[in-house]
Parts: structure tokens; sequence; C-alpha cells
């Protein structure tokens, strides 16, 4: 039997406000346990909460970003369930009527574009946090994170594949960012998805029982856990077994998802809207303020990229997966450099030694404009491909410009004609073997000689003469 996959994601970023959604205490990260919750944030007795306007503001530009609808009024609702790290005994969260509803995202999988259509998106505090280091056999309970505002950004069930999770779980990932709502930081949890995944046979239109596997903040083991829940689910079915709804957890060390707890449903939770907080109202004048801030989007950028640098889409949408980087990118140009081989070493050369090194681009040591002159180096044929390679390597290490390298080390390009033909008489003497061959009709021997000569030019001759030249020797 043929299997569909089912894919919707709930995410939680949290807001980049200073403080939390409904107090004053500092949503600041790594402060000592349980210095940063005030009453407000456990509910005692005799206290009311705040509403923070800054969290609303970053809800709606979300919203607009996503072209969703801001609801004008939505309601605050009390989540009702027991957990230790939740003293209270509820979480403020919103559940009726959300501030935003519906919009899409447009993910790229492959050479394909996809769009992933939100259910809808709502304010809500977050809880604290149960830790167990230097703790045995107990547990200790820090609720510095404790009303940290979060925006719940839910999707439709419109994913079919790990891949299009993950490409979407990226794109709203570098959205929240390049909007400055959320500092996108994973490690410190300010962007989690739970991932809610069933299957169902190809054809049938009704969905299968869901699992969720909650809190995953990494995309690689998001694509991990998924592919071993699908075919864990798969198997089950297979051997004659049911699926129940559960809420499961993702083990990276063993690569395995195991059950965390059966899955509540939402009349569980007894929701009612709160009773200290009014229902938060919003003015078409609040909402057009904040469009009118709005930075040019991630779409609309890749859009101009095209039209504007002639780049094919696959560029756009990569150096759009960051404004920083798409920044990085403009300031290249804007230096001089050639659109389209500044595109080419950014996401090439430049992007590999990034990643080795585990650094983003808001760190790297070769700023716009001393790529964009070693990119025009290249244009003026001042140095080839392969040179220009080993002085990238050389301004990363040294931070010396492109221009003092080449000049101070010898790299400038041989362009003239008979010093390359007196390299490709002496290449061919000592290669008689694969003058035959090619002669002969190996096409490949052909590029091993153009190998030897740029061999022996030490990489500085111009790779184009060279095999111009050679052709015209060996006809």
């Amino acid at each position: 039997m043929q299997w569909e996959v089912v894919i919707g994601l709930e995410v939680h970023t949290q807001l980049s406000t200073e403080s939390k959604i409904f107090s004053a205490s500092s949503t600041a990260y790594g402060a000592e346990p349980n210095t940063q919750a005030s009453a407000v944030d456990i509910a005692l007795p005799g206290v009311l909460p705040v509403l923070n306007r800054g969290a609303v503001e970053r809800a709606i530009r979300l919203g607009l970003a996503l072209g969703s609808r801001i609801n004008r009024k939505s309601v605050f609702a009390r989540k009702n369930y027991f957990y230790p790290d939740l003293p209270k005994g509820y979480q403020i969260s919103q559940f009726e009527l959300p501030v935003v509803e519906g919009g899409s995202l447009t993910i790229r999988v492959g050479e394909q574009d996809k769009v992933v259509r939100l259910t809808r998106a709502h304010l809500e505090e977050d809880a604290g946090k149960s830790v167990h280091e230097n703790f045995q056999g107990l547990s200790g309970i820090d609720l510095n994170r404790a009303g940290t505002p979060l925006l719940e950004i839910v999707s439709e069930p419109d994913m079919r594949s790990a891949a299009e999770a993950v490409a979407y779980a990226k794109a709203l990932h570098s959205l929240v960012t390049w909007i400055g709502i959320c500092d996108g930081n994973m490690q410190e949890g300010s962007f989690r998805c739970d991932v809610n995944v069933s299957v169902r046979p190809l054809g049938q239109a009704e969905y299968g029982t869901r699992r969720e596997i909650k809190n995953l903040n990494s995309f690689k083991f998001m694509e991990q856990a998924i592919k071993y829940e699908v075919q864990w689910q798969i198997n089950e079915i297979e051997d004659g077994r049911k699926i129940q709804q559960a809420t499961i957890l993702f083990d990276p060390e063993t690569g395995e998802t195991r059950m965390m707890r059966s899955k509540e449903d939402a009349h569980d939770y007894r929701y009612f809207p709160d009773p200290d907080l009014p229902p938060l109202v919003i003015s078409e004048a609040w909402i057009e303020r904040v469009r009118g801030e709005l930075p040019e989007l991630p779409e609309a950028m890749q859009a101009r990229l095209q039209s504007q640098y002639g780049l094919s889409a696959y560029d756009a949408v990569t150096l759009t997966s960051s404004k920083a980087l798409a920044a990085y990118f403009e300031a290249t140009v804007a230096a001089g450099a050639d659109a389209k081989l500044a595109s080419n070493w950014i996401t090439g050369e430049l992007a590999a030694t990034l990643n080795r090194a585990e650094l983003d681009i808001t760190a790297s040591p070769i700023a716009a404009g001393s790529l964009a002159q070693l990119v025009r180096r290249v244009m003026d044929s001042t140095i080839n491909n392969k040179t220009a390679k080993d002085v990238l390597k050389l301004m990363w290490e040294s931070g010396d410009a492109a221009d003092l390298i080449i000049e101070r080390d010898g790299l400038r390009q041989e362009s003239d004609s008979g010093a390359i033909e007196a390299i490709i008489d002496t290449v061919l003497a000592a290669n008689a073997a694969m003058v035959e061959e090619y002669r002969a009709g190996k096409e490949k021997a052909f590029n091993a000689l153009v190998g030897q000569c740029m061999k022996a030019s030490k990489g500085k001759a111009d790779p184009a003469m060279v095999n111009e030249l050679l052709k015209r020797k060996l006809a």
C-alpha cells in the first residue's frame, strides 16, 4: 500500500520584547534561576496582569507579513492544566478569538514553490522550566520563563514530507527574524516547533490519527524525528495496530521518538475568558502605522533581485534566507561587484568557509567591500577563479585586502600568449602518451593536458587562453 504523510506545525516564537507579556519582569536570557519571576508572572493573589503593547504590535507585524486577517477584537483565555512549572494552574492564551487568523507562506522545495496556509497565530505566555541537573532524584523549578511572551503560529496540515516541513520552518524562522519580532535563537528556545504527524492511505480523504512531536529546536532533528515517526506509524498500521493520539518526544541520541503523554483535546483544558483581562481591541490606525513600518519582505525582495539583477529564483531565495545575507549581497554589488558573480561567491565559496567555521554572515571576517574587490579582480581577469579561491582563503586568515595579497604574492594571471605557448610546448613534450590518446579520440586526455599546463603555471595561466592555444597546437 502507498502511504501519504500529513504534517502540520505549531511554532512557538518568543517575541523580542524586553519585558514579559503581562508584567514588567525582564525577559533577558541566562539570569540566575527564579530572579525574573514577579508576583504577576505566577499569579499571586491580589495582582493583575497588564498586557504588553509591544507583544501585540509584533503579532500585528507577523499577520501583515503573512497576508493574514488582524482581528480588531480578540480575547485572552485561561488554559487550565497542572504542571510543576505552572504554579498558577493555568496559562493565559488565546482560544476562540486569536489576534491573527489565516494567511499563507510560500516555501521552496527543490525547484518547486508551495503555498502553506496558516490557521492562526495567537498570543500567550510561556510556562516555567523543570531542571534536573544537580538535583539527584529530584527536579528543580526555574520560573524565569514564566510569562515570557510567545506567538504560537499554527499551520494547516498542508505539508507532505519532512523536507517540506523543514522548508516551512526555515522560511518562518527567516521571516520572524527578518521583521524583527523574534531573535530566532533556537538554542535558547526562542523558536521551538511542535510537529503533528499522521499517515493515511494514498487517495484517502480522511486524516489519520496524529501524534505531536514536542519542542524541536533544530531543523536537523526535525527532519530526523519526522522520518522516524512516519515509518513507525506505517509499521504499526501494517502490523494491525492502531495509532493512539499522543504527545511524543524525539531523542537525538537514539534517533527515535518516544511517548510523553496521551494527547489532550481542547475541551480537556476547560478554556474560559480570563476575567482579569479585557478584550484586546486593535484600531485601524494602529494596523496602518505598523504596516508603514514593515521592511521590504523576503518574497518582494526575491522578485526584485530577479528583475533588478537578473538572478535565478534559486539564487534569490538563497540570498534572502536571512536579512543579513541579503544586505551583504546588496552591499557587495553596491561596491562594484557583478551581481551574478557576487551571488556565486557569497552562496558558494564564502558560505562554505563560514559553515566550516560555524559562523553566519554577520560574523564574516571578510566585509562586503572586501569581497567586492576580489570579485572585481576576477571580472577584470587580474586573477582566475582558482587563484581567487586561494586569495579568499588568505583574506580570511590575514584580514588583508585582495589587491594587497595579489601583488605581494605575485598572483596576477598570466595572459601573455608567448609565455603560455612556451608552457604548453613543455607540457606536450613531456606527455607524448596523452597527446596520442587525445589524437586517438579520447577527450579526457585534453582535459588532463590542460590540467598539466595549469599546474606548470602554478595556477596563474589564463584558462581560456590555455584551452584555445592548446587546441591550435593539437590540431
